[in-house]
């Protein structure tokens, strides 16, 4: 007896092919309908009408085709089981060997914004209950639900009885396809209806397995969208990115989007901002008329921790730039483009991580953030508002220069990058201390101050924190500090406002954190 194949795809890129080899070499009865039989039947394959199959007419405009019991008891019996083929014969049900489907393009739907009424009838019914049923019973039915698996299929059948191993694999496929299609479903709801969602509903395709996770014993796997963030930034040459890599150049991005991203070149209001960053800190940063100056200014800050860092250009990288950068070892650069003749003279650090990562690629609005907790997900929105200065406030009776504001406002959109605690010691837009992770206020103040050494002489100071004690206060001034920003609202501020007055010390209150652990 021919074993039947139900076929119904909204993307039909390769069915044709496919379909003919089933149906010329393993000698498969095609079942169809809609746009996927006229499609077939185009190509001069041979197919049964659904309608003609279960001898139901479509209904209510296509929305009913499939939801009918010769198609889900044809695909959910057990071939095993004596009381399923019982029911088979007595309904006169042909068994359904293979279901190859894939759903309605509500995803392409929504990204090309279309009306709410349309997104609603591209929500796929009757593909989702066959891809389901299939994939429950797949012991004895296999599953297709993308065109990357057609080749493989008919390779298996040549082999011979499909393995079940095989089959089950099929099924895993599917239930993920259902998923994810449910939950850009449910995430277009709660966004166009501004609902609440109970549910953690964020699903991601899989992209590769990387090599390790942090260390050598761990696994690690990246999953995520096809055309944003990292996964659409091209790789121009150097090894595959590492699980570290990825963490350290989400971290040297979110920096750098700081300053205004991929602008043209030979601007005379072009700002070139260079962001080093190591271990998810930056390590050096500046804006300078060039990205060579602004690379050469960052590296100043501390060129020990650099070794072996990640760097972030907002512009595109130049030929003087490039001859910098080769000078150093470096694991990844990300920038908006590169000189051809900028990866002509990197191209000679044959290991150096090369990405360019256009303006497009890169969705900030509305993003969330994730942490995984032991039996959990935390979740919140990203930090990246736009602070206004408007909103800030000088407390003391000195106020900063000119240069000193311009000077706090750089410090303070560094400072919202390294991790917790943190202090930022900046002077002529570049830092030249930073103090990060510490367990302690004072602590990070010590290591950015000792760092910046004689240069914080007429520098600007930003805490990530509070910085309510007089005694940091005048420990600061004691390395000639002019200036210093903090979000305020202590409880012992005015300890603090009142060692800056007495010591000739300007202070900001931004009235907002930034923390980050």
């Amino acid at each position: 007896m021919s074993p039947f194949a139900l076929i119904s795809v909204s993307d039909k890129t390769n069915i044709i092919d496919f379909s003919k080899v089933l149906v010329e070499e393993f000698g498969y009865k095609i079942l169809s309908s809609g746009g996927t039989a006229k499609h077939l039947i185009e190509a001069n394959i041979p197919v049964i009408k659904v309608s003609e199959f279960t001898n139901s007419p479509e209904i209510l405009e296509g929305r009913v085709k499939t939801l009918h019991p010769k198609i889900h008891g044809g695909i959910l019996a057990k071939r095993s089981n004596k009381i399923h083929l019982n029911d088979i014969e007595n309904n006169k049900i042909d068994l359904i060997d293979l279901v190859v489907v894939n759903l309605y393009p509500f995803q392409q739907k929504i990204e090309a914004n279309c009306s709410y009424e349309e997104a609603i009838e591209n929500i796929d019914i009757g593909g989702p209950s066959m891809i389901r049923s299939a994939a429950k019973n797949h012991q004895d039915v296999s599953v297709l639900v993308n065109n990357n698996q057609y080749e493989k299929f008919i390779q298996e059948l040549r082999k011979g009885t499909l393995a079940i191993s095989y089959k089950t694999e099929l099924a895993l496929r599917a239930f993920e396809h259902t998923t994810s299609y449910d939950a850009a479903i449910s995430n277009w709801l709660v966004k166009e209806k501004n609902l609440e969602s109970n549910l953690h509903s964020k699903t991601l395709p899989f992209i590769k397995n990387l090599r390790y996770g942090e260390n050598p014993h761990q696994k690690a796997s990246w999953y995520g969208l096809n055309k944003t963030g990292w996964n659409a930034a091209k790789q121009l040459q150097g090894k595959e990115l590492s699980y570290n890599n990825l963490l350290d150049l989400e971290s040297a991005l979110s920096t750098i989007l700081e300053f205004e991203y991929e602008q043209k070149q030979n601007s005379s209001t072009n700002i070139n901002a260079a962001v080093i960053l190591k271990h998810n800190n930056p390590c050096g940063a500046a804006l300078a008329d060039s990205p060579s100056e602004a690379f050469k200014k960052a590296l100043d800050c501390d060129s020990t921790s650099a070794f072996g860092g990640i760097v972030a250009f907002n512009n595109n990288v130049d030929l003087a730039a490039a001859e910098l950068l080769s000078n150093i070892f470096l694991e990844c650069v990300v920038a908006p483009s590169f000189d051809e003749e900028a990866i002509e003279i990197l191209n000679n650090k044959k290991n150096l991580r090369l990405l360019q990562l256009n303006q497009e690629n890169i969705k900030t609005n509305n993003k969330k953030t994730f942490k995984s907790i032991l039996g959990g997900i935390l979740e919140q929105d990203i930090d990246n508002d736009v602070d206004q200065t408007n909103d800030w406030s000088c407390v003391t009776q000195t106020k900063p220069t000119s240069e000193e504001f311009n000077d706090l406002i750089f410090s303070w959109k560094i400072c919202k990058h390294v991790k917790s605690n943190a202090i930022v010691i900046s002077r002529d837009q570049r830092t030249i201390g930073i103090g990060a992770g510490q367990m302690n206020r004072v602590g990070a103040a010590k290591i950015a101050l000792d760092s910046a050494k004689e240069f914080a002489n007429g520098a600007v100071l930003a805490s990530d924190g509070f910085f309510p004690f007089s005694d940091s206060v005048e420990f600061a001034s004691q390395y000639g500090i002019k200036s210093i920003i903090q979000p305020g609202g202590s409880v012992r501020d005015q300890e603090s406002i009142d060692m800056c007055n007495k010591l000739g010390i300007s202070m900001i209150f931004t009235n907002k954190r930034h923390f980050l652990h």
